[in-house]
């Protein structure tokens, strides 16, 4: 998860009440287009809003996750890894009709529920599996040459090639990472300090406390 963070700039604009079109128009630029329809993020909200429903605590949704995706997916992935991610919808959309005869939107909670819990295990197994191995071991090869020839060139900057994700196991992360980082999912979900204090490494801690945002 640690390539899709783009710094402070993109949490500070996910909590802000203007539209990225009205920035753009203050700054004098022009807006990027969205990279999701809108169905399209409404559909990514209310996956991400069955991985984090709202309880006690506000859900995916409050943060506006989907949004968030439309943001990274657009502006921090590579091509190949947006078509897996834009083709991972359909299938998922495929897979709801197979196993329900409904699509997601139409699906019952528990349904939905249900079935993001066995993409989930799917995901996870996805590589472990002896061919993937066996393309990551490769990649890792040419990707120790590229490097040992870009250092001696004095380059440090090129761009790795990774190995594919599964569709489901992007959607998860930026649902974590997208709530996490909003103003609802760090002030309500966890505990936040505008301005820390000190290192304590030794805070007392109580069994249900939540984390801290900061």
């Amino acid at each position: 998860m640690g390539g899709t963070v783009l710094g402070a700039e993109l949490f500070i604009q996910t909590g802000c009440k203007t539209t990225p079109e009205k920035e753009a128009a203050e700054a004098g630029v022009k807006a990027l287009p969205d990279f999701f329809t809108k169905d399209e993020i409404a559909y990514l909200d209310e996956i991400a809003e069955t991985i984090l429903p709202k309880t006690a605590t506000p859900g995916a949704k409050d943060a506006k996750v989907g949004e968030f995706m439309n943001v990274m997916v657009r502006d921090c992935y590579t091509p190949e890894d947006q078509k897996i991610f834009k083709d991972g919808i359909e299938t998922l959309e495929k897979r709801s009709k197979e196993k329900y005869s409904n699509g997601f939107m139409q699906m019952q909670p528990q349904q939905r529920t249900e079935l993001l819990t066995a993409l989930d295990k799917e995901a996870k197994e996805f590589n472990k599996t002896d061919e993937y191995k066996a393309k990551k071991e490769a990649l890792a090869k040419e990707e120790h040459i590229k490097d040992s020839i870009a250092e001696t060139k004095g380059n440090f900057g090129y761009a790795a090639a990774s190995m594919p994700k599964h569709y489901f196991s992007m959607m998860k992360e930026l649902t974590l990472l997208g709530f996490f980082t909003s103003e609802p999912g760090a002030t309500k979900a966890l505990r936040y300090a505008a301005v820390p204090g000190k290192y304590d490494p030794c805070m007392p801690y109580k069994t249900g406390d939540k984390a801290w945002a900061t």
